[in-house]
């Protein structure tokens, strides 16, 4: 076994022991996103802290972007692919541990079986964990057998929402959606749901940086509406009819004379059978698009047939009664 010595820019040791050599040096940088298994112990103690594998799953960083445990990412970088080594690390490097302990140890966990580590509940109730509270009272050296398991540079994986730029942001935009109609071609309605949810809540999070109504912020809602309208098309396939009657109150707000807005909520309200919000919507629809004149005539006329059966229902219904 090999041992090493490095030290960080504050002179705070961090040693590294080579327990298996790993088979790829690859160099990272800034976005790489990497998988590892951990063993965290207490220096000159055999007790177990802490092990991935006991948690499921590996732990996951993305390399850059400010992981409260800073010198994770320090010793990942120090790495082959899979490599497994020891790094015993000074107490005052890791103060953030019990912290980034509980969070993985509370997964799982129902949210009223979590307890918050609030300044006072700290004090007053501790974390939930005596070894964390003990390890928090009493800082100590702390050693981390770590494996190695996977490197995936920014360039090899989709990046999650949160890891993106502006610009990133929507140029996603733009694959989900071509993403989301293939799978609508195809029939494949809850993918093409997914896709249109995702871009729509990525459009979102551009939007909240706009003042409203500013010309970025128009020019972001009208790649909003559509996106929304088909979200909408396929909560309408599924039968949600008043999530569909929601997203499409939310398009016409931004476009009061979109004519699929009002053709869909048309249609939901006819399918949770609000029939007079219904036929205005649908009337209202037609006034803007006379090309829909057969469809809506179509529409109204199973309105009315439905409320003739209903009708009837309802006297057959009456007259059990007496």
């Amino acid at each position: 076994m090999e041992q090493q010595t490095e030290t960080d820019n504050n002179v705070k040791p961090i040693r590294k022991e080579i327990l298996n050599p790993g088979n790829k040096y690859i160099e990272l940088k800034s976005g790489t996103r990497v998988k590892f298994h951990f063993q965290t112990r207490r220096a000159n103690d055999v007790r177990i802290v802490d092990d991935s594998r006991k948690l499921d799953k590996p732990m996951e960083l993305v390399l850059g972007k400010k992981f409260k445990l800073e010198v994770w990412e320090v010793i990942v970088q120090k790495m082959s692919l899979n490599e497994v080594a020891k790094f015993t690390v000074h107490k005052s490097l890791c103060a953030q541990y019990p912290f980034i302990s509980k969070t993985l140890r509370d997964i799982g966990k129902k949210p009223e079986e979590r307890r918050h580590c609030c300044g006072m509940t700290l004090q007053n109730e501790g974390m939930g964990y005596e070894d964390l509270d003990e390890l928090l009272q009493h800082p100590v050296d702390l050693e981390f057998i770590i494996e190695l398991i996977s490197i995936e540079l920014p360039e090899q994986y989709e990046k999650e929402r949160w890891q993106m730029s502006d610009d990133e942001k929507m140029l996603a935009t733009h694959t989900l959606r071509e993403r989301g109609n293939r799978h609508y071609k195809a029939q494949e309605y809850a993918e093409a749901e997914i896709c249109y949810r995702d871009a729509v809540g990525m459009v979102e999070q551009l939007m909240i940086k706009e003042k409203p109504h500013d010309a970025e912020w128009q020019e972001l809602a009208s790649i909003k509406a559509p996106l929304l309208l088909n979200y909408a098309q396929c909560r309408l396939i599924a039968g949600d009819y008043y999530a569909v009657i929601e997203h499409c109150n939310e398009v016409l707000t931004l476009d009061p004379r979109n004519v699929k807005a009002l053709f869909r909520r048309a249609k939901a309200h006819a399918g949770a059978w609000n029939p007079a919000q219904a036929r205005r919507d649908f009337i209202d629809a037609l006034g803007l698009d006379a090309t829909l004149r057969a469809t809506v005539a179509r529409e109204l006329k199973a309105i009315e047939e439905q409320q003739h059966e209903r009708n009837v229902q309802d006297r057959i219904h009456m007259q059990k009664l007496f």
